[in-house]
């Protein structure tokens, strides 16, 4: 299998280039900016330029003999609301348009908890970022024909793995989890799909790959 990684100097995205590679999969990262390139190939991943910004024919070279593409691309926390539009909801869904424009059916996007209810939006202080994530979703869901996989992470911290999450979040008091570990169940996902899901999760008691399967 071979995946495409846009969004893959992210901070998840590095951990889900580095773990897949580690399967022996032939992963190819997609990145905007050459400097990013030696982190990449580092992490056993091969290069791809991805530019957001442009428009979906400027993504179809990146999308060449992929099997799979996963979407882990953000603005970050230190843009204006206008890249959160730009990056996190056009960019997003202009990905989706080539990745089917490709004739590639599977696609993984990394969402976020708490995306689908509205009152949530406004109390997390950075509502743009959820209304980007929301209507993401609903392209990929009602727009497309692709077998998806919305992975919704709860609080992302970057601490160490635990290999364990919980897809009951709602019971949980626990609402963070490691970016590594929504890595791995990114990584699970690929090895064992799961066409036309939500997945939202937080770090738990249950092995991922047990979850996954």
């Amino acid at each position: 299998m071979t995946t495409l990684i846009i969004g893959a100097h992210g901070h998840v995205g590095q951990h889900i280039v580095e773990q897949l590679a580690a399967t022996g999969e032939t992963v190819y990262g997609g990145i905007r900016k050459p400097e990013q390139a030696e982190a990449i190939t580092k992490l056993g991943g091969q290069v791809r330029d991805v530019n957001l910004m442009g428009t979906v024919e400027d993504l179809l070279p990146a999308m060449k003999d992929v099997d799979t593409v996963i979407f882990s691309a953000g603005s970050g926390g230190s843009t204006g609301d206008d890249m959160t539009i730009n990056i996190d909801l056009d960019g997003a869904i202009k990905s989706m348009i080539a990745t089917e424009k490709a004739g590639i059916k599977r696609f993984i996007i990394v969402s976020a908890m708490g995306t689908d209810d509205r009152s949530f939006w406004d109390k997390s202080g950075i509502r743009p970022y959820y209304v980007a994530k929301y209507y993401a979703d609903q392209w990929l869901r009602h727009r497309t024909a692709l077998d998806y996989t919305i992975v919704r992470p709860g609080i992302l911290t970057n601490d160490a793995p635990t290999g364990k999450i919980t897809t009951d979040s709602a019971a949980s008091e626990n609402k963070k989890i490691s970016r590594a570990d929504v890595a791995a169940t990114v990584v699970a996902i690929v090895q064992h799909p799961q066409p036309k899901q939500i997945i939202e999760m937080v770090n738990g008691n249950d092995p991922i790959a047990d979850v996954i399967k």
